[in-house]
């Protein structure tokens, strides 16, 4: 049987097993242990396939690993529901870093080009892989031969004689005796649904065995779609120096406007704001949070395509360019800090949730990136930066897990004197032991509202497939402290 038979076979067994593995492990259940072992599960299969294929662990899918277990483990951890979202995109990100694969050059040196193509590929790849898998890569008159010869007819008459044994004594020994009985139902439970379990199993293993299937690919032109092509296609037109100082000059001009507004009114104008706006300083602060959010997201957008679309050729324009742009940046960092003490003071006045802790996050990510893209774009080391940027996302994402927002705001909204009762008791189960820990020194009459919410809370109950630490901490509190509750909320 040739090599690429014998891969494909093992790509689609390894799919079909990832399958079923993920039918075991997420029907019914909420996410925690299960993400982790199916992770491992992954890495594992793409190792053995890895050998298989002769093929080296070697470029993204190296440096693929770590995060990808790290990420998956943070499911473990913390039950944020936002944060749960946080870690699936680090996850992809991971995925992105798989996806790099060069016929030459390091993958530190990908451009953001590359990541994107990349991912796309490999989206593609996981919906129609497994489709060439089974038209081309296996061989199935050749597997037809070899499953024929007489190693694997020994094989299956062996299977074929076992398993009527196995369940003819199986039988009788659960119909022997009743502990017996009891731990085969538990280890093998009644299958309700099958339809659901088959189509979960079919449409996971589709994917894995695209997945796997692209992640074995030595080279780019060995997959569906390559991702060096879509990266290398150049954009159809570039733009020269005027055109871009003029533009950048404007947006200059503009930033600086508004920056000088700020200075005057934001950073210790309370009473000409309020005489102005006709409006608290909270309330000025609390409009226009998530408009600089985008305002500093989409430059970052508008800076990496300025140096994309600029003609090479005259030096002194490029430096122009490269000058206007760093200015721009500065006054971006003006406008973030602006964005960032609005936070500060609608948090004073109203107290956290977790759009604000989030979109926080995402500004302190982006601060960081942009100087990053200072110190390589700006430098002429374009081919530095998405490296960075990816780095730096994943720094994000375990800084969020380390800081546990979900206990940052029940602790913060706790302190203040106004509390929104049903908010800080609907979050995650992360909040749970602050606000046990916080009740009895509350305020009567918000004691007992947090009590009786606090009870009608629901517990979401699984086995050791979606074991979570915070999940299971806020269960035993809850349940140990219930007593406790049923007075307070009298």
């Amino acid at each position: 049987m040739s090599l690429t038979t014998k891969v494909g076979i093992g790509v689609g067994a390894a799919g079909a097993a990832l399958g079923i593995w993920a039918d075991v492990l997420f029907r019914g259940q909420p996410l925690g242990l299960n993400v982790l072992l199916w992770t491992v599960a992954f890495a594992v299969a793409l190792t053995f396939l890895l050998r298989l294929a002769h093929a080296p662990l070697h470029q993204g899918r190296r440096w693929m690993i770590a995060p990808l277990i790290l990420f998956a483990a943070a499911f473990l951890w913390h039950d944020a529901p936002v944060l749960v979202a946080a870690n699936l995109l680090a996850l992809a990100g991971a995925a992105a870093l798989g996806a790099l694969r060069r016929t030459e050059g390091r993958v530190h040196r990908a451009a953001v080009t590359d990541y994107a193509a990349g991912l796309l590929a490999a989206g593609f790849s996981a919906a129609a892989g497994a489709l060439h898998l089974l038209h081309k890569d296996i061989d199935w008159d050749e597997t037809r031969r070899a499953v024929q010869s007489d190693r694997m007819s020994s094989v299956s008459r062996g299977v074929a004689l076992g398993l009527p044994l196995l369940a003819l004594f199986g039988g009788l020994f659960i119909a022997a005796d009743a502990v017996f009985r009891s731990l085969v139902t538990a280890a093998v439970p009644p299958i309700e649904h099958p339809l659901a379990h088959v189509l979960v199993i079919l449409v996971v293993a589709w994917l894995s065995v695209g997945l796997l299937r692209d992640l074995l690919a030595s080279r780019d032109d060995h997959r569906l779609i390559s991702p060096m092509a879509l990266a290398a296609r150049r954009v159809p037109f570039s733009l020269g120096a005027t055109e871009l100082g003029i533009a950048l000059g404007a947006l200059n001009l503009l930033f600086l406007a508004f920056v000088l507004v700020q200075f005057r009114y934001l950073f210790g104008g309370k009473e000409l704001v309020e005489a102005r706006t006709h409006l608290t300083y909270a309330q000025y602060a609390r409009h226009g949070f998530f408009e600089l959010l985008a305002v500093s997201v989409s430059i970052l957008l508008v800076l990496l395509a300025g140096d994309a679309l600029a003609r090479k050729g005259s030096t002194s324009g490029l430096r122009l360019v490269r000058l206007l742009s760093a200015s721009l940046v500065g006054l971006v960092f003006v406008v973030m800090a602006s964005a960032l003490q609005r936070m500060r003071l609608y948090e004073q006045a109203y107290g956290l949730t977790e759009l604000r802790v989030y979109a926080v996050g995402v500004i302190l990510w982006l601060g960081a990136v942009l100087v990053w893209f200072a110190v390589t774009v700006l430098r002429g080391r374009r081919d530095l930066f998405a490296v960075g940027a990816v780095v730096a996302g994943f720094a994000a994402t375990a800084v969020l897990n380390g800081v546990n927002p979900d206990a940052l705001i029940a602790r913060t909204n706790l302190d203040r004197p106004k509390v929104d009762v049903s908010y800080v008791a609907g979050l995650g189960d992360d909040a749970v032991p602050v606000l046990l820990d916080r009740l009895p020194s509350l305020r009567p009459e918000l004691r007992r509202a947090l009590a009786i919410e606090l009870l009608r809370r629901d517990e979401r109950h699984g086995d050791w497939r979606s074991f979570n630490f915070a999940r299971s901490r806020a269960n035993t509190l809850l349940a140990q402290h219930r007593p406790e509750l049923v007075r307070l909320s009298r």
